[in-house]
């Protein structure tokens, strides 16, 4: 079996903030799409993610992302993303549990690294 080409493989993509990894979660999850995200340490650092698929790219349709954030805010152990936009602006924080009127994103601690995720320097 040959090796998969660069287009048929998991494209990871480092995010700036974590607000911008929750608007991708939430907007999968209104959209009516299940999400999570995914948590890790790699070298000492907490590292959440997404993935998601690259849709309507000329060749690359289905395309695999890992969209990621390292965690430079040390946001806590919750087991929630929650997402609120309201006239006060967008909210994001990590949460123990639900709360009403925010998009609940369940956080998914992994026990190691995924083989897929590169090394960070």
């Amino acid at each position: 079996m040959s090796e998969p080409s660069t287009s048929e493989k998991l494209v990871p993509v480092k995010v700036s903030s974590i607000h911008d990894l929750a608007r991708i979660a939430a907007t999968i999850i209104s959209l009516g799409q299940p999400a999570y995200i995914i948590r890790f340490n790699n070298n000492e650092k907490k590292i959440y993610g997404i993935i998601a698929v690259l849709r309507d790219y000329y060749k690359l349709y289905g395309l695999p992302m890992l969209y990621y954030y390292v965690d430079t805010d040390k946001l806590g152990d919750g087991n929630y993303l929650l997402v609120k936009v309201d006239d006060q602006g967008e909210h994001v924080e990590v949460s123990k549990g639900t709360k009403p009127g925010w998009i609940a994103v369940p956080i998914i601690d992994l026990a190691e690294k995924p083989s897929f995720f590169p090394e960070l320097g």
